[in-house]
């Protein structure tokens, strides 16, 4: 456990460091900003980083007991965001003078928590239609249908896609899970299909270089950034695309500034990094002293994991565009404070399961001296 977690740290610690540099160089380009997303970043980067210190020393388990809070806290900001302002035609942010908070990001979390709770608590019914899907149905279907309300497409079915493998990691029949799943698909599929932006977007992703000059410009100019970095890159600064080619270049493309300034070694990095978190947070779920534990962990490992993994899906243009930050590295306060606080979670649920080991340890210390007569198990022939 103790090298899992070490891995764990040192991964999240050098992604937030890369994206701090990052940020500060793709902000180069930009002569009106300067160093304000940098600073605003760090901000963030340090009420995450308390949060992360929090949610690490308090017992996980007293969110068995209030799961209910974080949720309703979540779902009555999702309610309430769809009426401040709209920004690029979605209603996403609440604004705070110069910073914004956006709810949906908190919603992933307190679902997962939420989740989690029931995965445990109805663990023996879980395997029926009503305790399996209808209910936890319910719960997935009013958080994630008010982030597709904003809208926000993208992470509305990253939510979703969370939660139906945390409903499988807890015992559900595939008989009931996959007609629904299958419903989903169909409906976001006749969405996207009447949705003239989105299925502009798809029609992008097909034809990159027919739509390079309007729709795909984005993802066209991001390979251009991530050919011309080369192996090593052009050198921290000196990348040309962050010069007002790449859109959203401090955001959902910052990946494309990594791979054209430092190369493919950093991307490739980077990627392994991810990767490791991943195993260290699967390791950790597994080895967590309950369900509840267990399927709290498996939830936030996922989330960091997908959400990596459709970030550089979409700037690769292995995946069309979906507008989700890359987890530690992006400019963006709200999913910087829920990532760390997820981390902490993680770091929590493998202390106790240390502290479980200890003391398993030392009960069986005390029943040897207790009793040194007591002869050994013999190997059996």
């Amino acid at each position: 456990m103790k090298v899992a977690v070490t891995m764990l740290v040192f991964c999240v610690a050098a992604l937030l460091a890369l994206g701090m540099v990052m940020l500060y160089s793709s902000s180069m380009g930009m002569a009106q900003v300067g160093a304000h997303y940098l600073a605003m970043q760090l901000v963030w980067c340090v009420l995450g980083l308390a949060a992360a210190v929090v949610t690490t020393l308090v017992d996980f388990r007293h969110l068995k007991r209030i799961w209910w809070v974080p949720l309703g806290i979540a779902v009555l900001m999702l309610a309430l965001v769809l009426f401040s302002s709209s920004i690029h035609g979605a209603r996403r942010w609440f604004k705070f003078g110069g910073m914004s908070l956006q709810p949906s990001e908190f919603a992933k979390v307190a679902l997962i928590i939420a989740l989690a709770w029931y995965g445990e608590h109805f663990q023996r019914q879980m395997p029926l239609w009503k305790r399996g899907i209808l209910i936890p149905g319910l719960l997935i279907g009013l958080t994630v249908g008010l982030i597709f309300k904003e809208p926000d497409v993208g992470n509305a079915l990253v939510l979703a896609t969370v939660s139906g493998v945390l409903l499988l990691i807890a015992g559900i029949r595939l008989k009931y899970f996959l007609p629904p799943v299958l419903a989903v698909a169909v409906g976001v599929g006749v969405f996207i299909y009447h949705n003239p932006m989105r299925s502009e977007r798809i029609y992008s992703w097909l034809h990159l270089e027919e739509t390079k000059r309007n729709k795909g410009h984005q993802a066209y100019e991001a390979m251009v950034a991530l050919g011309s970095g080369g192996l090593t890159g052009k050198g921290l600064g000196d990348g040309r695309q962050k010069l007002g080619f790449v859109p959203e270049h401090h955001t959902d493309f910052i990946f494309s500034i990594i791979g054209e300034e430092l190369g493919l070694v950093a991307t490739a990095l980077v990627i392994v990094a991810f990767i490791a978190i991943v195993f260290c947070g699967t390791f950790i779920a597994m080895n967590a002293r309950d369900t509840f534990g267990l399927l709290l962990g498996a939830g936030i490992t996922f989330l960091i994991g997908l959400q990596a993994f459709i970030n550089i899906g979409v700037v690769t243009s292995a995946l069309p565009n979906k507008g989700l930050p890359l987890p530690f590295i992006s400019y963006g306060g709200s999913n910087l404070l829920a990532m760390l606080a997820s981390v902490g979670l993680l770091l929590n649920i493998a202390r106790q399961a240390r502290e479980s080991d200890d003391g398993m340890r030392t009960l069986a210390t005390e029943a040897d001296v207790a009793n040194p007569f007591a002869r050994p198990p013999q190997p059996q022939t």
